[in-house]
């Protein structure tokens, strides 16, 4: 008796699901950043839209994205792309410019040595993180400035946005997120994140399918915010066990009631009077809070 090995190939069938569940990924990425701008007016006609490449899935996502919209946009924008090159030991410095050259596109590569001076000032196994941060978002200002962009667009999606939210309720005593849209630090910048309504397993699943040539995030040997990973699981668990509840916390940013909160900066509570006008917002002290009914118990993730 004798075997034969035959190198199984796709299905036509298998080949056409897969692309068909591409198209439908590109369609709903497509969809979802071009309502966030929409939404937000992130872009608008004759701006100069700075994307900052980093290397990583979403920011290559991002720009390919804006890619596409702007083919097909109403309105006229420019897009330059800008990679900021801090000198860390390994960083492959041909990747970003060769894979931009390819797409035909404007580019900047801005060099300075920010790891030398993170490794000089944060004592050894302390996080750079902060200052690393700081470091860059000054230089990509002053980028900006150099190449008259009127928008800098970050590659923060949803999930990053509702760590941002849990990290500062749990540790910063503060209701505080990334905004999808806001002014610089420095007053100067309008800075835009397209990628707000994005979920970041769709950002996975997009840079697979175009296969970017994505730069390691651990080149400079820090490791990744403890705090920031440990949400990051608690809200890859939830989903895991509660499809539907990422969604829920994150229309819930947009649906706030300062009335029901206790703010006194954003809700006059000092010279609240009744009215004797019915309102729905009003408070329903005897009522019993209603919520659809969980398939399961809330896990408690320890932080």
């Amino acid at each position: 008796m004798s075997a034969v090995w035959i190198d199984e190939q796709p299905s036509s069938t298998n080949s056409l699901k897969i692309e068909r569940e591409t198209h439908k990924l590109e369609k709903r990425l497509c969809r979802e950043v071009g309502r966030a701008i929409f939404d937000y007016n992130m872009i608008e006609a004759g701006d100069k839209v700075m994307v900052c490449l980093s290397g990583g899935k979403d920011s290559y996502g991002m720009l390919d994205i804006l890619l596409k919209l702007r083919a097909r946009a109403p309105i006229h924008f420019d897009i330059v792309a800008v990679n900021l090159d801090q000198k860390q030991p390994g960083f492959p410095e041909e990747v970003l410019p060769t894979y931009l050259k390819a797409l035909g596109i404007p580019f900047h590569i801005e060099e300075q040595d920010t790891y030398s001076i993170v490794k000089r000032v944060i004592p050894e196994g302390k996080t750079t993180c902060g200052l690393c941060s700081r470091l860059r978002r000054g230089i990509l200002y002053r980028v900006a400035d150099e190449l008259g962009a009127t928008k800098v667009a970050l590659g923060h999606h949803r999930d990053d946005m509702l760590q941002t939210f849990f990290l500062n309720m749990f540790f910063g005593g503060k209701l505080k997120s990334m905004p999808p849209k806001l002014v610089s630090d420095d007053g100067k910048h309008v800075v835009i994140r397209p990628l707000a309504y994005v979920p970041e397993k769709d950002l996975v699943r997009w840079a697979q399918h175009r296969q970017f040539p994505i730069i390691p995030c651990t080149l400079c040997g820090s490791q990744e915010n403890l705090q920031r990973k440990q949400v990051g699981e608690m809200l890859r668990e939830w989903e895991r066990k509660h499809p539907g509840r990422i969604e829920n916390m994150f229309n819930a940013l947009q649906n706030v009631v300062p009335s029901h909160l206790h703010d006194g900066t954003l809700y006059d509570f000092k010279d609240l009077k009744a009215t004797g006008v019915a309102d729905d917002d009003g408070d329903k002290a005897f009522d019993a809070p209603e919520f659809p009914v969980a398939a399961s118990p809330l896990s408690i993730v320890q932080i």
